[in-house]
């Protein structure tokens, strides 16, 4: 077993089980301003401090071919002047404040946020407002801009051998889903992309309308309210964006890739499509896969510790992970290396046992209550920061969930029985369903340490500005 497999467990299922008991649920408050933008607030006065973070339902999965990458240059670009502000003018006012802030962009969303001290929230909102509505996108600072993300690239993806597999994962796994595309972009679609392509982006998605304001802290709802309207309530709406879904084709047999690169350790992935917490037709599958995975891969006494790792001489980490919480059909991840003494090959078929036992054998009771139990443990661990609650509040509005979900999960954890688990492993792990890919050294060289090794469920982690 890799040495985080339940914490990147938890961060991957986190979000799709991070409920608590409904006794326990905080009360969001939901405003909405006449020009359509929805403020979400939910008060925590454990500290003296306020969490802002302004949504946008939009991330690499709306970009088409040629455009990859734009949602998150754009970004970048959101940090440069605006008609009343130079470049650099937001992190010095924010740093000024004691505050902190920065961006991220994912598959589904793209989100800017500050930390401040609870009575300076009207600065973040000010600041915000100004870049919704004042951006000066100018041509050298583009220029800089996607050096600087071209660098990012070559750091964050290029430099470790295990994330170019997985970008070449999903490439092969998805045919025409747009999660086939890299957040970060291919550096071809970098090479051509012009600063019109960003402004038009801006201007398609970038509508006060199409905003929602999380704010989670020492406040008081109502005056977040006004200061929202303050602010944000003279901006114009603008056309919503039309969104046309590439629809996925069924697969149609097993699909596998060997992916040599310099230094790398023997790595291996495999997956299988299945549905979200959005797309599922019955939400419960969705639960059922989420504590699955962590029967799988939840610490010490889940199965491929157990029983792959301890069990046997040919894994030295083994993992599985599920992110429910996506706007389109996503991927259940099964993931390991293997030890020295054994290969690629080996692995590859004792974790497909341990799947393959599943479908013919179900689970135990005790494994389904352990399960349960390292969920609402991971959740009302992880939600103690005001950061968290902000980000589980706006990644379920902006995949199309919406944050009530939060309310429900109690019930649906405990509604998932045994059969559910073996009727998903059923339905969807099967051979001509599966994408497998086998990271290698180049012929003839020798493997280094491994690398880190990222959670393939995981979203990139946000960057500083």
């Amino acid at each position: 077993m890799r040495i985080l497999p339940a914490s990147l467990c938890a961060a991957a299922i986190g979000l799709a089980l991070t409920v608590a008991p409904a006794q326990a649920m905080p009360t969001v408050h939901e405003y909405e301003l006449d020009n359509g933008m929805r403020i979400l607030v939910r008060p925590d006065q454990r500290a003296d401090v306020v969490i802002s973070q302004l949504w946008f339902p939009v991330g690499s999965s709306h970009e088409r071919q040629s455009m990859t990458g734009i949602s998150h240059a754009l970004e970048h670009m959101m940090f440069k002047g605006t008609e009343n502000r130079e470049t650099g003018e937001f992190s010095r006012t924010i740093s000024r404040e004691g505050g902190r802030l920065n961006a991220f962009t994912g598959r589904d969303y793209t989100a800017y946020h500050e930390q401040l001290q609870a009575d300076r929230l009207e600065i973040a909102l000010e600041l915000e407002a100004d870049r919704l509505a004042n951006i000066i996108f100018d041509e050298e600072e583009f220029a800089n801009e996607l050096e600087v993300v071209r660098e990012e690239r070559r750091q964050v993806v290029d430099s470790n051998p295990v994330r170019v597999a997985l970008e070449r994962f999903h490439a092969l796994a998805w045919h025409t889903h747009p999660y086939r595309n890299p957040i970060i972009g291919w550096p071809s679609d970098l090479d051509v992309m012009t600063l019109d392509d960003i402004r038009d982006w801006y201007e398609r998605w970038y509508g006060v309308n199409n905003a929602t304001l999380v704010v989670v802290g020492n406040v008081d709802p109502d005056q977040v309210r006004d200061l929202a309207e303050r602010h944000f309530g003279p901006l114009e709406p603008r056309e919503a964006p039309e969104v046309r879904e590439l629809q996925e084709v069924e697969p149609l047999g097993e699909r596998r890739a060997v992916v040599r690169q310099p230094r790398a350790t023997p790595y291996m992935v495999m997956g299988w499509p299945v549905p979200s917490l959005s797309t599922a037709e019955d939400e419960s599958e969705s639960y059922a896969l989420s504590l699955l995975s962590r029967i799988l891969d939840g610490g010490r006494s889940a199965r491929f510790a157990e029983n792959v790792i301890r069990g046997t001489d040919i894994a030295a980490s083994a993992g599985s992970s599920y992110n429910a919480i996506t706007r389109l059909d996503t991927m259940f991840y099964v993931d390991g290396r293997p030890t020295p003494d054994s290969d690629l090959d080996q692995l590859e078929e004792t974790l497909r046992a341990e799947v393959q036992r599943v479908i013919d054998e179900g689970v135990t009771s005790a494994e389904l209550d352990r399960a349960r139990i390292q969920a609402r443990a991971d959740y009302l661990y992880r939600l103690d920061s005001l950061f968290a609650q902000g980000m589980e509040i706006g990644t379920l509005e902006t995949t199309g969930i919406g944050w009530r979900a939060m309310e429900t999960f109690d019930d649906a954890l405990d509604s998932v029985a045994v059969e559910d688990i073996q009727a998903v492993a059923e339905r969807y792990f099967r051979d001509d369903r599966i994408t497998v890919v086998h990271l290698l050294p180049d012929n003839g060289a020798a493997p280094s340490r491994p690398a880190e090794t990222p959670d393939p469920a995981a979203e990139p982690q946000p960057h500083s500005h």
